[in-house]
């Protein structure tokens, strides 16, 4: 059985973050997992970029159009 992970929205992905980041600042993340952790919180930071930059170019085109 294979099971697909969709994406986190982007505020589900900045709730992680905090959480993790919360976690590390608390030294509550076991050093086993800290590379795990800090490799999500870049995924998660790049998702939020993509979804951005994505967005800003849906606004400026909407824009465009009524103009």
């Amino acid at each position: 059985m294979t099971t697909t992970k969709k994406k986190p929205s982007y505020n589900e992905a900045i709730e992680e973050i905090e959480t993790i980041l919360f976690q590390m600042e608390n030294e509550e993340l076991d050093v086993d997992i800290l590379s795990e952790n800090v490799k999500r919180v870049s995924y998660l930071i790049n998702l939020c970029r993509e979804k951005l930059l994505s967005t800003k170019e849906d606004v400026e085109n909407v824009l465009k159009n009524i103009t």
